[in-house]
């Protein structure tokens, strides 16, 4: 089970802030560094204010030398997929191919009025243009021209520069990473463009079904279904006894007993149960949202306490 520290940067992180995270991460040997793609604080001023995501990723690129970087995700309301593409690119290239792309449709309205993006009502189009554009654009071979003709995007005579480092499928990209609690066009969408299907703080209770579906939409288009990295992302609060797990709940503003319920949550013990129950689901990789920034023992523990019962 590879572990992954996942941020949320909106609430209130500087970039230093996000950098002495991901130092950590690496140090403390997790698999990767992933943040939000936001820019207004949830319930919070979220002071100093927002940092952009391939901003914050292109710096980390550069000071950190193992760890996998990515977000959870972007949303297509925020650039134009050609944008996307180089600048994914450009930080893959940056980071030596350590970046991964979580793509999706954004879902927080007030954030678009606050900084003017337009917020269109249906959105999954936009998705699907993206995801197409955007590996369509990295994988077309160099010399050549990508073109493409769709209802939201139109793209004529691109040359399709830069590429990113890494290859997916035999072909320049990065992995994409592509989520949601859609029964059926999200799931295709996975099973189409993506190296991961991830589930973000989902009812527990479901995790198996949503799992199948992804599956299902492998064996539609005679894919592997273990092609394809099933993942979830849930809050994280552990303590070293319930002490000490009850003093971070309230660091973060949450009850101790709807922690256990719906995230990572307890002592090591009980998050080393969840989390290979979540294995025994299909999940081989999760996403651990950190929510106390400055709260690096935090993560110490997991990697101390945790990680080496995962085996």
């Amino acid at each position: 089970m590879e572990l992954r520290v996942f941020t949320e940067p909106q609430q209130g992180a500087t970039y230093d802030d996000l950098l002495r995270v991901a130092r950590a991460t690496e140090d403390l040997g997790f698999d990767a560094f992933f943040r939000s793609d936001h820019y207004l604080g949830m319930g919070t001023e979220g002071l100093p204010g927002p940092t952009d995501a391939w901003t914050t990723l292109a710096g980390l690129a550069r000071e950190t030398s193992r760890i996998r970087l990515g977000t959870l995700v972007s949303s297509v309301t925020y650039r134009y997929p050609g944008i996307l593409a180089i600048q994914v690119a450009q930080v893959d290239q940056m980071s030596g191919g350590r970046v991964e792309l979580g793509l999706g449709t954004g879902w927080f309205e007030a954030e678009h009025r606050a900084y003017g993006i337009p917020f269109p009502a249906k959105r999954f189009g936009l998705l699907e243009e993206q995801l197409e554009i955007v590996t369509g654009l990295w994988g077309t071979p160099v010399g050549e021209k990508y073109g493409f003709a769709g209802e939201h995007y139109t793209l004529e005579d691109s040359p399709a520069l830069p590429k990113p480092v890494q290859q997916v499928h035999g072909r320049p990209g990065v992995p994409v990473i592509v989520g949601g609690n859609g029964p059926v066009r999200t799931p295709a969408l996975a099973a189409r463009f993506a190296s991961e299907f991830n589930l973000s703080f989902p009812e527990l209770d479901t995790v198996a079904e949503k799992f199948a579906r992804a599956r299902a939409a492998c064996a539609a288009i005679d894919r592997p279904a273990d092609d394809l990295v099933l993942s979830a992302a849930l809050v994280l609060c552990v303590g070293k006894d319930e002490a000490q797990f009850r003093q971070r709940a309230e660091a973060i503003g949450r009850e101790p007993d709807e922690l256990r319920a719906h995230g990572l949550a307890g002592t090591p013990d009980e998050v080393v149960e969840r989390l290979g129950w979540l294995r025994e689901q299909g999940a081989s990789r999760a996403y651990l949202q950190v929510l106390d920034l400055a709260d690096l023992d935090h993560l110490a523990l997991v990697a101390s306490e945790v990680a080496p019962q995962l085996g």
